[in-house]
């Protein structure tokens, strides 16, 4: 079974954004799509997050599985991949910090520099989907990471972080790479 797990970023929820309207463009399709909720989100700790994703996997290590996230939830599935045993079909990953930002509650996240060859070799397929004027995570952070993965970086114009707040209660990019992924597998 193909199932997607949905990971948010900094002060996030699982349903907040385009998570929810993703969710139902799944559904439709009959994959399953699940929002997890991330530990402590205002104040996150790294190990707490990759254990969340560990946990996720873990259980559904016999089905076919997809990891989205966004913000630090793309920081995190990297570290997820960085660190495990466990190989999954793909991951999108929109908005994504792989270098230091301003904000000091993801430094312990960003660090140390990511094992790109290992990330690699723990999935299938990428995708890096970032807006081209975001002002949180800026935008050649996007091109270094599809270029070290050697992936398609989809932009988007004016998409500034690509939150819910900022307007994104859907996110078409996303699916379409996904579904492209799910298609291919």
């Amino acid at each position: 079974m193909k199932k997607v797990f949905m990971v948010h970023g900094l002060s996030g929820w699982p349903n907040g954004g385009w998570r929810v309207w993703l969710m139902g463009e799944l559904e439709k399709k009959e994959i399953y799509a699940c929002a997890l909720s991330m530990p402590n989100t205002d104040n996150p700790i790294l190990k707490d997050w990759i254990e969340e994703i560990s946990r996720t996997v873990e259980i559904n290590k016999k089905d076919e599985i997809y990891l989205i996230g966004h913000s630090l939830g793309t920081t995190t599935i990297l570290r997820f991949l960085e660190s495990s045993a466990t190989k999954i079909a793909g991951a999108v990953l929109v908005s994504g910090p792989i270098e230091l930002v301003e904000n000091k509650a993801v430094s312990s996240f960003l660090d140390k520099p990511f094992n790109f060859k290992r990330i690699k070799s723990n999935a299938k397929r990428f995708l890096v989907i970032h807006g081209d004027n975001d002002s949180r995570v800026p935008f050649s952070q996007a091109e270094t990471l599809s270029k070290e993965l050697g992936c398609e970086l989809v932009v988007v114009k004016n998409g500034g972080h690509l939150t819910g707040s900022e307007g994104w209660d859907s996110l078409p990019q996303v699916f379409a790479g996904l579904n492209d992924m799910l298609v291919a597998s």
